[in-house]
């Protein structure tokens, strides 16, 4: 799949579920109205949309939400997958999560044919946890990271960097990220969505933080890449990457690679845009797969150059009126 741009789309992000566990301050209003479940693809569904891409040309597949592993059934549908990767179909498959269930489902993952994950962690502080997950357990979550660990998983940290809320304790994270052998990415606060609450206030600009890192640590230049948005450095006290995503302060479109499928089949060429396509509706019509194919196809020979995101200082509106657990986070 080439879009208008010369790109080679060969990443999908699907969510399975809009649901969640935790309720982010910047993710999520406080009170959610969830999709009824007879709007969200099933497994067998979901399986069928993974293998169309894959036939077109998708080699990596993350899993998202919502949270992943609250949806009924999905190691099920990550077992079928995995069949992938050991078939040399899907180079990778992976699953980022917020770590309440690793506990249960590490080793499963591990099994299934998963290498590494990533686990959104914004904190160490305990109270500071709870404030920003509204109603979080920060043990529960400190023992699936460590159970992915065990179980041989590579672990990537993803922390969203917030003004006044956390970014004292980004230092922390670093140093405790390197402990542990985790690896560590920042991320600028994304406009998706109304929360409660202004973003301007928290919005901090990671320019400004990998200076403030620069004077604990020595930041090494690093080709690593992962197929996602995110640049790193190396950090060499620690031995670990660490990585930045910056939609806010430095468009990272120009080598996309990647569109996004929400678990009700609604394929979004860009996070930024509203763009889209169906893809249920194929799916539900014909248990023949061209019809879901072709529309792929043609959605992608749509794709927008970029995002346009940007933080609305004089309305206080998000650039996006769909919360970040609708499209997948």
């Amino acid at each position: 799949m080439i879009d208008p741009f010369g790109r080679s789309i060969t990443y999908l992000r699907l969510s399975v579920t809009d649901r969640c566990d935790l309720r982010c301050v910047y993710c999520m209003g406080e009170e959610m109205e969830f999709l009824p479940r007879a709007e969200l693809l099933t497994i067998e569904e979901l399986e069928r949309l993974c293998l169309a891409f894959i036939r077109l040309g998708v080699r990596k597949l993350r899993l998202t939400g919502g949270e992943p592993l609250v949806r009924r059934g999905i190691m099920t549908l990550i077992a079928r997958l995995g069949q992938q990767v050991a078939a040399g179909t899907l180079d990778e498959l992976t699953l980022t999560t917020n770590g309440t269930r690793l506990a249960e489902f590490a080793g499963d993952l591990k099994a299934a044919g998963m290498k590494r994950i990533n686990i959104s962690l914004d904190t160490l502080d305990v109270d500071t946890f709870r404030r920003l997950t509204r109603f979080g357990r920060i043990d529960k979550v400190l023992d699936g990271i460590a159970a992915a660990k065990a179980a041989g998983l590579k672990v990537k940290i993803n922390l969203v960097a917030l003004k006044g809320v956390n970014e004292h304790e980004i230092d922390r994270m670093v140093a405790w990220c390197g402990e542990q052998g985790y690896d560590l990415t920042l991320i600028e606060t994304m406009p998706l969505g109304e929360v409660e609450g202004s973003r301007n206030e928290h919005y901090l600009p990671l320019d400004e933080v990998r200076q403030r890192l620069s004077r604990n640590w020595t930041l090494e230049p690093s080709a690593a890449r992962t197929g996602g948005p995110a640049t790193y450095v190396r950090v060499a006290e620690t031995g670990r990457m660490l990585g930045f995503i910056t939609p806010l302060t430095h468009n990272f479109c120009e080598g996309c690679n990647r569109v996004r499928v929400t678990c009700t089949g609604r394929l979004y060429l860009c996070l930024g845009q509203e763009d889209s396509a169906d893809l249920r509706a194929p799916l539900r019509q014909s248990e023949a797969e061209d019809g879901v194919e072709a529309v792929i196809r043609e959605a992608i020979g749509r794709k927008p150059k970029g995002h346009d995101f940007i933080i609305d200082r004089e309305h206080q509106r998000p650039a996006l009126a769909r919360h970040m657990n609708v499209t997948g986070g």
